[in-house]
Parts: structure tokens; sequence; C-alpha cells
């Protein structure tokens, strides 16, 4: 298939992505479920930031008419995002590690965002330009991932692959919204007696 094929304006998304994400299927209605194949494919092809308007530019459509309803897939559609990383964990499970031990990572990372409607962001140390000598500060949202870790005989090492990730909102966030802060800590302690339920 060549790249004029894939994304000339109006096409569809390709039969193999929609074999390998049949999985999926049932949490997502009809109309919401072509959005979202159409956005993970702009998100595999798309260079640099992976947003939804680079992911419609680099399908075709960017001129698209209903371009808000691609939009409208992560910020009004109903769909579990916990279903989904529920059944993104079994698969893992029982294709990566069926014998088991199923050991599970947890990392926490900084995504540096701006904006008035982001309220969820803090100041954040950070770890990779920062040293014992010296401290670096960033201002962004704090994301803690939970990721099955893998062995990997052919390559001789241990791949992390991420199924959840939850927004730790900042402290000054959690104060201005009347909730009690939660410590990352604790987070991580509810990410993971919800991944083992």
């Amino acid at each position: 298939m060549t790249s004029s094929h894939i994304t000339a304006a109006g096409d569809r998304a390709p039969d193999i992505l929609r074999t390998w994400l049949q999985p999926f299927r049932r949490f997502f209605t009809a109309p919401v479920w072509e959005h979202v194949l159409i956005l993970l494919m702009g998100a595999l092809l798309a260079p640099g930031k992976r947003t939804v308007t680079a992911a419609l530019r680099i399908t075709g459509r960017r001129e698209t008419s209903n371009f808000t309803c691609y939009h409208q897939v992560l910020n009004r559609a109903r769909w579990s995002g916990r279903a989904i990383a529920r059944r993104l964990l079994s698969l893992i499970v029982d294709r990566l590690v069926p014998a088991g031990p199923v050991v599970i990572g947890v990392d926490d990372t900084i995504e540096r965002r701006w904006g008035p409607k982001i309220t969820a962001r803090g100041i954040y140390r950070d770890p990779v330009r920062s040293s014992h000598a010296h401290f670096v500060k960033t201002s962004g949202l704090r994301w803690l991932s939970f990721m099955v870790l893998c062995p990997v005989a052919w390559a001789g090492r241990t791949k992390a692959l991420p199924f959840l990730s939850v927004l730790a909102p900042s402290e000054r966030c959690n104060r201005t919204r009347g909730k009690p802060h939660k410590r990352l800590t604790d987070w991580a302690r509810q990410g993971i007696l919800q991944t083992c339920r």
C-alpha cells in the first residue's frame, strides 16, 4: 500500500489495523470506533508530536469538515480507559508471559504542557536535566505509568510494555479543587491494587 493511498482524503483505516485492534472494538460505539482507527493510524504515521491535528494532517484530513469529532474522541466520547487497560493487560500477559511470573513496573514521567485549561500541572524536579549537584525544575503534568516487564529472549533484555497511565494532579491543583492531595506513592498503591483486581 503506497503512502498516497493511505493519506488520501476520506480513506478508511487499513484492514490490517482493524484486525490488530479488533480486541478493543467492543469498547466504542460504531462512529467513535472509526475516528479511533483514524487517530491511531495518524499517531503511527505522524512525525514529531502525536497530536490530533498531526494525526489528521498525516492521514489527509487537514480540511475535513468534521474535524472536531476527532477531538471529541478524547474529551467527550464515552468509553472506559480502565476497561481498555484491563483488556490490554490481559492480551500482554496471555501472549507474552503466559507461564508467569507477571512483573509490574511503575514509573512517573512529566509531560511538559502549558495552557489556561491545563490545571493539573505542577512544578517538579526534572530527572533528566538534574544531577546530585544541580537541581532543575520543570512545569508540566505528572503521569504514573504501569507496565508489564517482559523478557525478550532474542534481544537479551527486558522490555516494559505500558498498559495504564494515571494522571497525578499537583498539590496546588487539588487544593484549588478542595480535594485531598494524593502523593505519588498513594497513586502507585491504588494502581497496583487495581491491576491485581
